[in-house]
């Protein structure tokens, strides 16, 4: 084999498993993950008053990290309330955490009414997605956590309704 081909092909293989890495890396995050341990934080919400994760046991938790600047963000809010209305008697909860300071979300939250807690993470909540698994650090970035505490999914940029009924409705059978 020629001496000057050999370098150029071992490159072209060492983009190729990077790009292929990145890849499963990205698109990991909008399939279902193995459960991990139980979530434990704290963040304030609108009355600057912390909120433990740990106050929704139990549950099943949506927690949907999102800023007023993000459209697809604000597009998925209308179905979060939707589905909080329909599933909160089935133990079904959403918690929206804004990554951005207290005025804007404030301010937008006058002119749509939101059913489920919206706790203030600020730039402190983007290391806590990072935690929850958001390789790529964007949003909106939504994690479904079952009645153990464990996430049973991440999802990397929009959530559908479609999306979320298939991942709880296993959930809400179980006792």
């Amino acid at each position: 084999m020629n001496k000057k081909i050999l370098p150029i092909i071992v490159c072209i293989a060492i983009v190729a498993l990077g790009g292929g890495l990145f890849a499963r890396q990205y698109f990991v995050g909008a399939e279902t993950v193995q459960p991990v341990p139980q979530l434990n934080f704290s963040l304030p919400d609108l009355a600057d008053k912390p909120q433990s994760v740990t106050q929704w046991q139990g549950k099943i938790l949506i927690i949907n990290f999102w800023a007023t600047w993000c459209p697809p963000c604000l597009k998925e809010i209308p179905e979060f309330i939707k589905l909080q209305d329909e599933y909160k008697d089935k133990g079904l909860q959403f918690v929206g955490i804004a990554i951005e300071d207290k005025q804007p979300v404030e301010d937008y939250l006058k002119r749509i009414k939101i059913n489920y807690p919206v706790l203030i993470g600020g730039e402190g909540a983007t290391m806590l997605a990072q935690q929850l698994g958001n390789v790529i650090n964007t949003v909106p970035f939504t994690v479904i956590v079952n009645q153990q505490g464990q996430i049973v999914h991440h999802q990397l940029g929009e959530l559908t309704r479609e999306k979320v009924l298939e991942v709880i409705e296993p959930l809400l059978t179980v006792k």
